[in-house]
């Protein structure tokens, strides 16, 4: 094994000619906004997630802010998140005026504790808002018993609240595109999964997301997906490609909404990576489970991405130094720094950021996020990682972590 200086970024996009190729035929076709690429972009994710429609916008974040706003969250609602997570997942919670509610993990986990996430909601619940972090997908099933243990306190303000009837599951699905969890897709076991194809995921489009959901009784899909259409558009009730049909210049402005549609261009990176994506999920659980066999013998925990009910998209490689602290996880990540490799922690809690420090949140109240952020450190976790690359890694982090 060649020990030489390498230079390994932590998660840099794994572009390729065909990319490259789908880009230029959206620039040569005259139509680089919303158009058929979106289209069919959005075709082939429902299709791959087992629903029948997704719709795509330009982060993850829209996406759970629009479905929330769709859902009729607002001021006076509450919606229980992790404190475990990026900030997206709750800042989408501010934007429509709701209150956000953080629940701590469970002891020696990265998912929610679920016995506190039922001792969370109250009569003003109306979404929770779980994360699968790493790729990984949360225990869905003690989601829906704690929803249904607070059935009683469910209060409907709208017609489609009424179509539900209980406290609504949105999923933080940002890393978790292509998992699997009890022969199920990511995409159709919470009620909205939204995902993020920014330029660090699995599979990009430099920026953007997509919102997949399941069908319900009372719940018209294709109503649902025109609301998308008019808070992404600015409430106008024609998108630029149905505007090019002869005559049919004409639209009106429904509500005075925000900008954050998909482009042509983006989608054309997308339906090229798509391809590829078989491929990519495969060499991730190659890295992954080299990693696992190196570290087997250390005295760690890493994220189980896979097992017999699940199967993450193993989008993150994330280790807990036992017995060490943050002085010591940081010095770690310097050192890997100094051999050319980049680390990162995935996350600082949400309670220690000065925004949500603001809203009155104090890590105090959430010893178990802290315990497993204290000694965390992220392993980069790429397609771009040869055999030698990896065993690079792997020999520089077992050294530093003795």
């Amino acid at each position: 094994m060649n020990l030489k200086l390498r230079n390994i970024p932590f998660s840099p996009p794994d572009m390729s000619e065909a990319e490259v190729q789908e880009v230029s035929e959206a620039l040569r076709s005259g139509w680089i906004t919303t158009g058929p690429r979106t289209k069919e972009f959005e075709r082939q994710i429902a299709e791959y997630c087992h629903t029948d429609k997704a719709v795509c916008l330009n982060s993850a974040t829209a996406c759970m802010e629009l479905i929330l706003r769709v859902l009729g969250v607002g001021p006076g609602d509450e919606v229980i998140t992790s404190a475990y997570t990026y900030t997206a997942t709750a800042s989408v919670t501010c934007h429509v005026g709701a209150k956000v509610v953080m629940v701590d993990t469970a002891p020696n986990s990265f998912e929610m504790d679920y016995d506190k996430l039922a001792d969370a909601i109250t009569e003003r619940t109306k979404v929770i808002l779980p994360v699968d972090l790493g790729g990984v997908v949360c225990n869905y099933d003690k989601i829906f018993a704690a929803i249904d243990s607070k059935k009683h306190l469910f209060t409907p303000k709208n017609d489609i609240q009424k179509a539900y009837g209980r406290v609504i599951v949105l999923a933080d699905a940002a890393h978790a595109f292509g998992a699997q969890w009890h022969g199920k897709m990511c995409g159709e076991i919470a009620d909205f999964t939204s995902f993020s194809f920014h330029a660090v995921k699995n599979l990009t489009t430099a920026e953007g997301g997509a919102l997949t959901w399941r069908t319900v009784a009372g719940v018209d899909n294709e109503w649902l997906y025109k609301q998308f259409q008019l808070l992404s558009l600015h409430g106008q009730n024609k998108d630029a490609l149905a505007k090019t049909k002869l005559g049919a210049w004409e639209y009106d402005i429904i509500a005075p909404n925000f900008k954050c549609n998909m482009t042509d261009v983006m989608a054309g990176i997308g339906l090229a990576q798509f391809k590829r994506y078989p491929a990519m999920l495969k060499r991730r659980r190659e890295i992954i489970e080299r990693y696992n066999a190196a570290l087997s013998d250390c005295n760690v925990q890493v994220l189980n991405h896979y097992d017999t009910d699940h199967a993450s998209s193993g989008h993150l490689y994330l280790v807990r130094l036992l017995d060490k602290d943050t002085e010591f996880r940081n010095r770690v990540i310097e050192q890997m720094a100094e051999r050319g490799i980049a680390c990162n922690v995935h996350y600082k809690p949400l309670p220690m950021m000065t925004a949500y420090r603001n809203l009155g949140f104090d890590i105090a109240n959430y010893p178990n996020a802290y315990a497993q952020y204290a000694n965390e450190v992220t392993l980069p976790l790429h397609t771009r990682l040869s055999d030698e690359d990896v065993e690079y890694i792997i020999s520089n982090f077992v050294e530093f972590i003795k």
